[in-house]
């Protein structure tokens, strides 16, 4: 049967035993500085119960296991913290590689010394590699003149390990950087930082004009006129309607008839 699959992003704190996952029967339990001795697993697990706190095995190799009283999570932080830590120094064992000819034009030079400059800044090592092609062999003082003025560019930032060399075809050389409290400051770094005040500058304006500008300009009440209504008239009575030219008002002067 095959082993199980380990996930390459694992963390060290993934493969620690806690509280009931320990195996052992005895163990020896530190809490902070003090050493509490060699006791049985379920008095340790009580012990840290008691604190509010982990059992966390720190040592299974050793016989018995040493296990502390900490809080797993803290724990895990100070793990990854580390682990952090010590990542930052690995970039000194990175190497990367600039190629040159003797023959390379100004502007391409300053390309490659601003990569130089970048990788170095990273705190990654840089190898410099100068081939000559063809009758190139018989100038090669030409190339150490481009190596030697890569070498007065770069110096703010790093150090050749030794003098340049001529192997084969190519001279080569190895530029470590420098410390950084001894190393000047990226030129692009610091171009970025000097535009970003300017920036600010811009969007610092006064709140009552950004918000002028940036306001919608407010919807015009459209009054409404008032219409003159053409009052039509009445309509005319038909000509010919006999009813037209009837009284119809009652008079109230005259009594009415008696019956005799």
């Amino acid at each position: 049967m095959s082993r199980p699959f380990t996930p390459r992003n694992s963390s060290p704190a993934s493969f620690i035993r806690v509280n009931g996952k320990i195996r052992a029967r005895e163990v020896r339990v530190i809490m902070g500085e003090k050493q509490l001795g060699i006791m049985p697993l379920t008095d340790a697990i009580n012990l840290a119960r008691q604190h509010a706190v982990d059992l966390v095995e720190i040592s299974a190799n050793a016989v018995p296991p040493v296990c502390r009283l900490v809080d797993f999570g803290k724990y895990r932080y100070e793990l990854a913290k580390k682990e952090k830590d010590s990542r930052k120094h690995q970039h000194a064992s990175t190497v990367k590689e600039v190629q040159l000819s003797p023959r390379i034009d100004p502007h391409d030079l300053g390309i490659k010394v601003q990569h130089a400059i970048n990788f170095l800044c990273e705190d990654m090592k840089v190898k410099v590699a100068l081939k000559f092609r063809g009758r190139e062999m018989a100038h090669t003082e030409v190339g150490f003149q481009v190596i030697q003025k890569f070498i007065e560019l770069i110096t703010p930032f790093g150090h050749p390990d030794f003098q340049p060399k001529l192997v084969g075809r190519a001279i080569n050389l190895m530029i470590s950087p420098l410390p950084r409290n001894k190393r000047a400051k990226n030129p692009r770094q610091a171009e970025a930082e000097l535009h970003v005040p300017d920036e600010v500058e811009e969007d610092d304006e006064p709140a009552e004009k950004s918000h002028a500008k940036n306001a919608a300009p407010a919807p015009v009440k459209k009054t409404k006129t008032p219409e003159l209504v053409a009052t039509k008239p009445a309509p005319a009575a038909f000509g010919n309607d006999a009813l037209a030219k009837l009284d119809l008002n009652v008079r109230t002067d005259s009594a009415p008839p008696t019956a005799g």
